[in-house]
């Protein structure tokens, strides 16, 4: 199946069921106890920084690992797979001394997830597995100044960041990928610039691919880091006329609830929605078992608020199987008639008329 059929075959498939998205995939690299010479790989045994804690660069060095990781989010029964992609792009990988690979980087993790995908979509014909290009926040935000004593410092430009982003659009495309998953949103003019660098990609390629993307809540007020609430997070991304918007990450699925339920009711696309497996303990590990995890978002799933659902952090394909399964019997959350109006977002949103 192309690409292009794979993408219409998305639109009808998200009206007659709630999708499946994947689970963590760092937690699942951890179970494999990597050292550094366990990141470095054979390519990179000489390379003269530490590597260790870079998983975005296990497509080069580990690409097994990572290729397994996928079948087994689609055996448990993911529809879309996200690509490894979080960290791969310029700003961030320049802490490992690696910028310049990013390109190769992306193309490596979307070929890998699209075999993936490929051999459980051959088994199964009549259901296409997506592949969602992963497109994390890096390590630096556009709207606050990283110096308390500096108020207007910014350790990065809007530019820099759409040129980032430009490289791992380039690559993600290149490499196979169906969606592109902007995510992890905690900054809303990072987002902006990703956004920026989609588009401008699209048309220097001549495509266009369904975009998604998914902010994070980091505090219980119900806003991300640069303050803006879930309705007014809508406002400034709906522009880019998104396949999907919500949240992943965040607080776990039981905090997350009243952003989802707001953004569920303002919203004129889909809503994916990815949680993580609640709150890390002392040791950093996740405790809410699938089975709790995939209670919590039944209740989503009957009261009408979710189009696609999946896990974040802490979450495993025996979450995700948990997950689908709870799901299975619930219609996807019909998509409502919002009135035309001028609709305005600074922290809040603002609606006239």
């Amino acid at each position: 199946m192309t690409r292009e059929e794979r993408i219409r075959h998305l639109y009808d498939a998200v009206k007659e069921r709630i999708l499946i998205l994947d689970g963590a995939m760092g937690t699942m690299i951890q179970r494999h106890k990597l050292d550094e010479a366990g990141y470095r790989g054979e390519r990179f045994k000489d390379f003269d920084r530490d590597l260790k804690g870079n998983n975005d660069l296990l497509v080069l060095s580990q690409p097994d690992i990572i290729r397994d990781i996928h079948k087994a989010y689609l055996e448990a029964g993911a529809d879309i797979i996200g690509t490894n992609t979080f960290n791969a792009q310029a700003i961030s990988q320049a802490d490992y001394g690696l910028e310049d690979l990013s390109y190769e980087m992306n193309v490596a993790a979307a070929k890998l997830a699209r075999e993936a995908a490929d051999e459980f979509e051959a088994k199964t014909p009549d259901r296409p597995r997506y592949v969602a290009g992963a497109i994390g926040p890096t390590n630096r935000t556009a709207s606050i100044s990283p110096d308390v004593n500096n108020p207007g410092f910014r350790n990065v430009s809007f530019d820099e960041l759409v040129e980032a982003y430009s490289t791992q659009v380039r690559g993600l495309i290149d490499g196979g990928v169906d969606l592109i998953l902007i995510e992890t949103v905690f900054d809303t003019l990072n987002a902006k610039a990703a956004g920026f660098a989609v588009e401008e990609v699209f048309d220097e390629l001549g495509v266009k691919l369904p975009i998604m993307i998914s902010g994070t809540i980091t505090d219980l007020s119900g806003r991300n880091l640069s303050g803006q609430t879930p309705e007014a997070f809508w406002y400034s991304m709906r522009h880019l006329r998104p396949f999907s918007i919500g949240f992943n990450c965040s607080f776990g699925a039981e905090q997350l609830r009243p952003s989802v339920d707001e953004i569920a009711h303002v919203t004129d696309t889909y809503v994916s929605i990815y949680p993580n497996a609640g709150l890390p303990n002392e040791m950093g590990a996740y405790d809410e078992t699938p089975g709790h995890m995939a209670g919590l978002l039944e209740d989503w799933a009957k009261n009408g608020l979710i189009n696609i659902v999946g896990g974040c952090c802490g979450t495993t394909p025996e979450h995700i199987k948990a997950i689908a399964e709870a799901v299975a019997p619930y219609e996807p959350r019909v998509i409502p008639k919002v009135e035309h109006a001028l609709r305005l977002s600074g922290l809040e949103p603002f609606v006239h008329g």
